[in-house]
């Protein structure tokens, strides 16, 4: 499951990167979508990353 979980976030995170970088290379806005699906992927990314901080922190001072 988890390898599915991380093959799904870096098909998207590569899909809206590789969007953004071409409208901004051909000077077009991003279309709404693109920025909501940009802004879904920073918060999981932050979430995630505040998730195994406080995990990484709990198990150092349990053990």
């Amino acid at each position: 499951m988890m390898e599915f979980a991380a093959l799904t976030y870096g098909l998207l995170a590569s899909v809206i990167l590789s969007a953004a970088q071409r409208n901004h290379k051909l000077a077009r806005p991003h279309p709404p979508l693109l920025l909501y699906l940009g802004y879904l992927l920073c918060g999981l990314s932050a979430g995630l990353a505040l998730a195994l901080a406080c995990l990484a922190i709990v198990q150092l001072t349990a053990g």
